[in-house]
């Protein structure tokens, strides 16, 4: 049955409105018992359809193959970071030299979906942390940020998910997390504003304080207006 006209205003709503009921990526129970190959199989079908249904000639040489690579696109690349077994290893070393000041890897880049219109998220992410008995290899940050984003996200969400597994690996509470970015689904449709961007910001432990927050985007160059 399809929806109806307040189902659709409801649907809308709700997802303009970035409501949601926790900070885990909705999931169905079974989400990973397809494999990917048979994910990207079912994927090619479906995404064939819609081809047909806009008019397209799925004939034409250069459309045969658009519903496979869509396909393998979703599953192996734009959203990766669905499926567990895909998450990084966040290998942490205890604080040997006693490193106990705040330490920054910002302008690390960042390609997300948006989950209401399946459209680009781009921007950057600023993560850091004060360190207690354990610190992170650098690189990791980046691959965590790199591994939530490739999903389909609520810039909120991303912001969060990010923060709580650091705060969890660190055993640390004192950890902040600012993404700023732009969203296709308000640059290319709706109202179509070219220039705004998004600023999220989540923080726990020390970055309660004032000081300590304002040390980081200081860092950042960040200048809150």
């Amino acid at each position: 049955m399809g929806f109806d006209k307040m189902d659709k205003h409801n649907v809308e709503f709700i997802g303009n409105n970035h409501i949601a009921t926790n900070i885990s990526t909705p999931l169905v129970f079974n989400a990973f018992e397809k494999s990917d190959d048979e994910k990207i199989a079912n994927i090619q079908i479906h995404f064939q359809k819609i081809m047909e249904e806009l008019g397209l000639d799925i004939s034409d040489d250069s459309l045969s193959g658009t519903p496979y690579r869509v396909a393998k696109m979703y599953v192996k690349e734009l959203f990766y970071g669905l499926n567990p077994k895909n998450k990084p290893k966040l290998s942490t070393f205890d604080n040997k030299y006693g490193y106990k000041k705040m330490l920054i890897e910002q302008n690390i880049t960042l390609d997300s979906s948006c989950e209401h219109h399946f459209l680009p998220i781009t921007g950057f992410a600023h993560v850091a942390y004060i360190p207690e008995d354990k610190v992170i290899g650098l690189s990791k940050l980046n691959r965590l940020v790199d591994y939530y984003a490739h999903r389909p996200q609520v810039q909120e969400r991303l912001c969060l998910q990010i923060l709580n597994d650091l705060q969890e690996v660190l055993k640390t509470k004192s950890v902040i997390v600012m993404i700023q970015a732009k969203h296709l689904c308000v640059s290319s449709r709706g109202i179509k504003d070219k220039s705004s961007f998004t600023t999220s910001l989540e923080y726990g432990g020390k970055f309660e304080e004032e000081v300590c927050r304002n040390g980081f985007l200081n860092a950042i160059n960040y200048k809150l207006k």
